[in-house]
């Protein structure tokens, strides 16, 4: 692995890392900071943090290869947004239907989190803000590039996606249609966003939510109550 690539200790210190790079940009106000569960929260709550800006998810889900879930094949946000990996669009089409079912069986799993991560509360309003789009690392890109569309049909005025790593391929799909993007570090090798942490342990449900309610508290309690991590 090339040295000159930036390992970041977990997905906290990555956090802290985009959060830096973004307090140099000029963000036209109001600003909100929407995590891709659920890694991509961890990294988000930090970003949000450090803009003092709210903190909401954005509900996506990858569309995996059947026989192969880690394969992603496309994904959906919501609003009935579904993006097709473009390699695979024309060994599952639209009408395809096992691509059709593998996306309604993605359908239920986003509104079981949508129940779970609102606890009860509606999403912030994405209208007319700056959204700044969050994740732990882009692969294929395509939950990424299912977030932008599902930004832009809720009204986003402006849509920053900020990653901590991402392959050249993805960086390049989410250039074309994000407004503008901070990722960190393009490696020219890239196998899985994982070898970028030297702690990459897969936040559980119970983790997501536990952020979302620390970032509804005053920032000075919710600083109290997680730890900081130093950059790498």
């Amino acid at each position: 692995m090339p040295l000159h690539y930036r390992i970041f200790e977990d997905r906290a210190a990555a956090g802290v890392a985009l959060g830096l790079e973004l307090q140099r940009r000029p963000l036209r106000p109001p600003v909100l900071v929407l995590g891709l569960p659920r890694g991509g929260v961890a990294v988000a709550y930090e970003v949000a943090r450090m803009l003092h800006a709210p903190l909401d998810v954005m509900l996506v889900r990858k569309i995996g290869m059947p026989g192969q879930p880690e394969l992603a094949i496309g994904a959906i946000a919501a609003d009935g947004v579904v993006v097709h990996e473009p390699h695979m669009k024309e060994e599952f089409p639209d009408s395809d239907p096992t691509f059709n079912g593998l996306v309604e069986g993605q359908r239920v799993e986003l509104e079981r989190r949508e129940r779970l991560y609102r606890a009860g509360l509606g999403p912030l309003d994405i209208e007319g803000k700056t959204v700044i789009l969050v994740d732990d690392g882009l692969a294929t890109g395509s939950t990424m590039l299912a977030a932008i569309r599902g930004a832009h049909r809720a009204g986003a005025n402006a849509i920053i996606v900020a990653a901590p790593v991402a392959s050249r391929d993805s960086a390049k799909l989410i250039r074309a249609e994000a407004d503008a993007t901070v990722i960190l570090e393009t490696p020219t090798t890239f196998l899985a966003i994982g070898e970028w942490y030297r702690n990459f342990e897969q936040l559980d449900d119970a983790e997501v939510c536990h952020l979302l309610e620390l970032s509804r508290q005053p920032l000075e309690d919710s600083h109290a109550q997680i730890p900081r991590a130093a950059d790498t």
